[in-house]
């Protein structure tokens, strides 16, 4: 009997085996086959474990608020340490800045106005030539011998012309003893009107081999910078070549274009009407070199209203040669002065969703925040406008990402009256 229950129980035993290794198989290689009631329990109870003990290496999270008193600088209770500087007041330029374009005030392509063979250039690339200086020479051969023609065909004709005057004066003479038809008289004076026409045709064509001529000399149409040269010496030129000889820019002074906004616009015509003078510097790309200065000569006739913004023309000078046409310069127009205005340290003004403000220090030690309005900038100070601003108030210029107004702070570092 005890060998039959044996051989029942034997079989259940390995059957219940099995389905427990199916079981384990099954929980830990198919996490998603879990029950979704011991799932959940089984996470609630890790977290809360989780939550008593915490991870190796966590620092306490504090359970809510901030700790220690609400005006201190951090959470350590201590004043946050920053530097300041003073409220002072002091005249500012009032500045428009924009990216301008430089252009030359004239620009000429010299070419040559006869065809022939380029027989010399006078010049050096890049060189700074004056008006009617030398620049080619064209092969003249051809127009010398076109002059001599036009000279001798003035001197036959001439000498036609004083031969049928005489012959008209001897007629006249002959006409008042009526010793001669009145017809032949005519005559001859027709023919020597005829002579005159001939002879001033003759004189027009001399001077036209004279310019003809002259032109085989080509001088510079205007002062300036020259470029590259566009010929060879030997090559045929024709007055018709688009590119010429060679390109002159007049760079001394140069003009520079430049934009700026509508809203300084009735300022900048107020100032121009009355007759008063715009200042305009020229700076390079990084604002770190000056490259010229002048003033405002004229305005565009029409704002741009795809930009809002207004062109305006000014010269500069530029005799040391800095500034090329098509260059790009970081331009300043000098619009105003603000007398005697109130400024603080650029580095002090924080910007904000709410506004721009700086951060006063009071005399207990904590900041208060000011609203303040911007004007204009001059190296590192910023014109404002503030009520609550007075001049020796000290703001604060470094550390004012960790402050709110009521902050208690340690000056570490401030400026000197």
């Amino acid at each position: 009997m005890l060998n039959t229950i044996r051989s029942r129980l034997l079989p259940a035993a390995i059957t219940g085996l099995l389905l427990a290794v199916i079981a384990a198989v099954l929980w830990w290689g198919f996490p998603d086959m879990r029950p979704s009631w011991l799932v959940s329990t089984a996470q609630e109870t890790a977290s809360t474990r989780e939550g008593a003990a915490g991870k190796p290496g966590d620092k306490p999270k504090w359970s809510g608020g901030r700790p220690g008193n609400k005006d201190m600088g951090d959470s350590s209770g201590k004043p946050t340490p920053v530097s300041t500087d003073l409220v002072k007041r002091m005249d500012m330029v009032l500045n428009v800045q924009a990216l301008g374009t430089m252009t030359a005030m004239n620009t000429a392509v010299v070419r040559s106005q006869v065809d022939g063979v380029l027989k010399s250039l006078r010049f050096t690339e890049g060189q700074q030539v004056q008006a009617g200086q030398l620049l080619a020479e064209i092969d003249s051969r051809a127009f010398e011998a076109q002059l001599n023609q036009a000279l001798g065909q003035l001197a036959r004709d001439n000498a036609q012309l004083l031969n049928a005057q005489l012959d008209l004066q001897r007629y006249q003479d002959l006409l008042k003893k009526d010793a001669i038809a009145r017809q032949q008289v005519e005559t001859q004076a027709a023919l020597v009107a005829q002579l005159q026409g001939t002879v001033q045709a003759d004189q027009a064509n001399v001077e036209t081999a004279k310019l003809q001529l002259s032109h085989t000399r080509v001088t510079a149409p205007i002062s300036g910078r020259l470029g590259l040269k566009q010929a060879e010496l030997g090559s045929l030129v024709r007055a018709s070549d688009p590119n010429g000889l060679v390109s002159i820019t007049q760079t001394q002074p140069m003009a520079v274009v430049f934009a700026v906004p509508e809203i300084h616009v009735p300022l900048i015509m107020r100032k121009l009407k009355s007759g008063q003078t715009l200042a305009v510097q020229a700076w390079d790309r990084d604002r770190k070199q000056r490259l010229a200065s002048g003033r405002v000569n004229t305005t565009d006739n029409a704002i741009d209203v795809a930009t809002g913004t207004l062109k305006l023309k000014a010269s500069l000078d530029n005799r040391d040669g800095q500034l090329f046409p098509n260059q790009f310069a970081q331009i300043e127009l000098q619009l105003d002065t603000l007398k005697n205005t109130l400024v603080v340290p650029s580095a002090s003004v924080q910007r904000s969703a709410q506004g721009n403000m700086v951060l006063v220090v009071q005399a207990d030690s904590t900041v208060n925040a000011v609203p303040v309005q911007l004007l204009a900038v001059q190296d590192d100070w910023q014109a404002v406008k503030a009520e609550g601003l007075k001049e020796g108030d000290s703001v604060v210029t470094d550390g004012a990402d960790r402050l709110r107004s009521g902050s208690k702070v340690e000056v570490v570092k401030a400026a000197k009256p």
